[in-house]
């Protein structure tokens, strides 16, 4: 009777015991879900703003700029193209991170998602210094040698306040963009280890 009596105290600690395990796993799952996604909607923040800050520019900065100078219609296109390119790289970023759900994807789905994104974000590098360094050679070239209503000469400060306010802005856009790839750099490592984790619940 004592036999039996210990068979059935320890076996209700055996399930008590895995019933247990399975909530603490359920939990850990949780946990590193919940920080995965974020860091994810940190990613998705940063191309918002991005997105944003570009619509901004192009649609109400750049013109206002524009009607209150004597920026060429030549000139005042080529920036605005050059901002639309920068939007078109936005929004298929933001595309393919809509495709990214921990819910219906597996996290060898998911990874491979990631690794997309992260090959385009490697690319856009390279798209975006050729896209500035474009737009404003064409910029420059427009304005110096075919505006005769702003009357630039090279012995005049108006040449001098262009070109400072140009190297000005892009010193800026260095430091920002140096911030964000730093932020956006440590979510990517946030996501991918906790892709790595949820991987291994799924084993």
């Amino acid at each position: 009777m004592e036999l039996d009596e210990l068979k059935n105290s320890w076996n209700a600690l055996d399930k008590r015991l895995a019933e247990t395990e399975i909530v603490n796993m359920r939990m850990v799952k949780e946990m590193v879900s919940q920080k995965t996604k974020s860091a994810f909607n940190g990613i998705v923040g940063h191309n918002i703003y991005s997105l944003v800050v570009t619509l901004i520019i192009m649609g109400i900065v750049f013109p206002n700029v524009w009607m209150h100078t004597h920026i060429t219609l030549t000139s005042f296109i080529i920036i605005e193209c050059a901002m639309a390119l920068g939007l078109i790289i936005q929004i298929w970023k933001l595309l393919m991170l809509s495709k990214f759900n921990l819910e219906d994807k597996t996290a060898s789905e998911l990874n491979g998602l990631v690794l997309h994104y992260k090959k385009v974000c490697h690319k856009e590098k390279y798209w975006t210094i050729a896209i500035v360094a474009t737009a404003f050679i064409a910029f420059y070239i427009s304005e110096l040698c075919f505006n005769t209503e702003a009357n630039y000469q090279l012995s005049t400060n108006r040449v001098l306040l262009v070109v400072v306010l140009t190297l000005l802005t892009f010193a800026l856009a260095f430091v920002i963009g140096l911030w964000q790839h730093r932020r956006h750099a440590q979510q990517m490592q946030e996501i991918e280890r906790g892709l790595e984790e949820l991987k291994e619940f799924e084993n």
